[in-house]
């Protein structure tokens, strides 16, 4: 009999042994899967930045009423302001595929952007016009 209770005493520690290897097993793969979306979310929160400081560098460089559409670069970002009219502007900065648009209008000969900040969409109807070009 005292033989018996050892060995149901060994599959009990054995069975506690697979069924804590099986839980840690699912924890790593949650946290595995729970990590890359982190990574992913802190890439797109990096590259939104990014593109709000090309958009907000663009915002600030001087531009010339002349030619109707013109580039700058630094870095990554590029910047492009299109004039629309003989008033109107749109500013629109891009990282990689990532887009953001500003309108402004040109007062006394002065670009004057909307105070109302940046459009993570596109602002026009012709949505050829909101790309860089």
């Amino acid at each position: 009999m005292s033989r018996q209770r050892g060995m149901s005493s060994l599959a009990l520690v054995l069975l506690l042994l697979v069924l804590g290897t099986l839980i840690l097993t699912g924890l790593n793969q949650q946290l595995t899967t729970f990590s890359a979306l982190v990574g992913d979310e802190s890439r797109s929160l990096q590259q939104q930045a990014s593109v709000q400081s090309a958009l907000e560098w663009g915002r600030v460089q001087d531009w010339s009423s002349e030619p109707q559409i013109q580039c700058k670069k630094a870095s990554s970002w590029r910047v492009c302001l299109r004039l629309l009219s003989e008033k109107d502007v749109l500013l629109i900065a891009g990282v990689n595929d990532l887009l953001l648009w500003r309108t402004g209008e040109i007062i006394d000969g002065k670009i004057r952007f909307s105070p109302h900040g940046w459009s993570d969409f596109c602002p026009l109807k012709g949505s050829v016009l909101c790309l860089l070009p």
